[in-house]
């Protein structure tokens, strides 16, 4: 059995013209206020927070090798409602979640300063069309992240709970 916990950590950005989310590997969320279209891993620019932002008991718990929840959330026009999508990701000893600039989420166990998590169950191609077509737009996006804690492994499916 699967359970998470209350605490979480959420990050706010918005979209671009550029976001194309293709990356079969990776998703990376920025403070920069620009992207190009060669960014094809980035969903959101003018991020509120990066690694170097992320709490203490979440690193704690991600250095551990914890899983955690993904979910990204994007707001419709107007603000009202929006879509969701979930996946699992694992933390590694190496993080070291140093950069001021970007989160990044990898499918791969590859660490650098900007790795939040790394054997994630989804990359930015990933992400259902109708969200990056919203994030296209200028959607805002919502990333929150919360630790899988009693039990929690790489059993079951959490996509879209």
């Amino acid at each position: 059995m699967r359970f998470h916990s209350e605490a979480a950590f959420a990050v706010r950005a918005r979209g671009h013209p550029n976001v194309r989310a293709r990356h079969r590997t990776t998703m990376e969320v920025t403070r920069d206020d620009y992207l190009t279209e060669r960014g094809d891993c980035i969903l959101a620019i003018e991020a509120d927070a990066a690694c170097s932002d992320v709490p203490d008991w979440l690193r704690e718990h991600l250095r551990s090798g914890g899983w955690v929840l993904i979910e990204l959330e994007v707001e419709t026009e107007g603000g009202g409602g929006g879509e969701a999508f979930s996946f699992r990701a694992r933390g590694d000893p190496r993080l070291t979640l140093a950069s001021d600039r970007s989160i990044v989420i990898r499918r791969s166990s590859y660490v650098d300063d900007r790795t939040l998590a790394v054997l994630a169950e989804a990359a930015a191609a990933d992400v259902p069309r109708s969200m990056v077509r919203a994030l296209r737009a200028g959607a805002r996006l919502t990333l929150t992240v919360r630790p899988l804690v009693g039990g929690a492994g790489a059993e079951g499916d959490h996509r879209n709970p």
